[in-house]
């Protein structure tokens, strides 16, 4: 029976030399869709997307991935996905054409030639095709990957913080064509990212801390369970020396300072305006939508993590 979804895994888990990577994870993603992957360092992303492309062997969990069991089918996972690591990881005395070149020939391609010509129009590298890869900027390298890592057509891509280090041009240009190849090639995209930005691109998100799974589901689900207000002051250079009086107020769950103006948050709104118009009143607050940030800064903060 066809599923309509191209990862259904549960109690997912992994541990190593007893320490534990990945504590009881399900994820059940549909085709097509384009999932990320955020948490702090060490909470398990990178694990969790090697565990469902075959590149590690879970210790607990069942579930499939497009259609295979992914503890014991990887050969037939590891044919159908894209993997793009963080750093670029191809040859870096080959040029960009024998880079293809080389890829095409480990998947043993049919037509190869006029497939790395396409793959190369269809990310811009055509006019960069005889320079060698050690030369191209973060941008292009990403961009190399990409067309390395799709050219034998996958049906899911897995992509672990591809873009860091690049500029924000090259960000939201990488960003552009994962949608197109979600959109008009209905492949599944799942990405671990720190960028908040990057998050609100996707369609759904899964938040890890410590190996756990916090919470998923839409951007603003997330915000909205997160159960937070938020209230910005005035804008101005002055405000911003309350920032370490804010920051130091138990009935202020966050205080930050960004875009000229404070942001401060809580749960309990009615708190939080008694004791903004009781002590900061000249501050001139107003409401507005918590972000992403915050929503994930409490989420962390209740799971026991590091109050820094």
């Amino acid at each position: 029976m066809m599923s309509d979804f191209a990862i259904d895994v549960t109690g997912l888990c992994k541990s190593f030399n007893g320490k534990v990577a990945v504590d009881n994870i399900s994820i059940a993603q549909p085709k097509g869709s384009v999932w990320g992957f955020l948490g702090p360092n060490g909470s398990g992303k990178t694990t969790c997307i090697r565990l469902l492309c075959g590149l590690l062997q879970a210790d607990k969990g069942e579930g499939q991935c497009l259609g295979f069991n992914f503890r014991q089918q990887s050969r037939e996972i590891k044919r159908r996905t894209g993997y793009m690591t963080q750093h670029f990881s191809f040859w870096q005395d080959l040029t960009v054409r024998e880079n293809l070149m080389f890829v095409a020939q480990l998947y043993n391609l049919p037509k190869a030639r006029q497939l790395v010509a396409e793959q190369m129009e269809t990310f811009g590298l055509t006019l960069r095709q005889h320079e060698l890869a050690a030369a191209l900027s973060g941008g292009w390298k990403q961009r190399l990957a990409l067309a390395a890592v799709t050219l034998h057509r996958p049906q899911l891509l897995l992509l672990d913080e591809p873009t860091a280090g690049v500029d924000p041009r090259a960000r939201q240009e990488f960003w552009a064509m994962i949608h197109d190849f979600s959109q008009l090639q209905g492949i599944t995209v799942l990405v671990s990212t720190h960028y908040m930005d990057e998050a609100e691109r996707c369609d759904h998100i899964v938040y890890l801390a410590y190996g756990q799974l916090l919470v998923q589901g839409r951007v603003d689900e997330i915000i909205y369970r997160s159960g937070l207000q938020a209230r910005h002051s005035r804008l101005g250079d002055d405000v911003r020396q309350y920032l370490p009086i804010l920051q130091a107020d138990p009935n202020i769950e966050r205080a930050t300072f960004y875009g000229g103006r404070l942001h401060v948050v809580n749960r309990d709104p009615h708190l939080l305006d008694t004791t903004l118009h009781r002590l900061y009143h000249h501050l001139e607050w107003e409401s507005e939508t918590p972000t992403l940030d915050d929503a994930f800064i409490s989420l962390e903060l209740d799971s026991g993590g590091d109050k820094r």
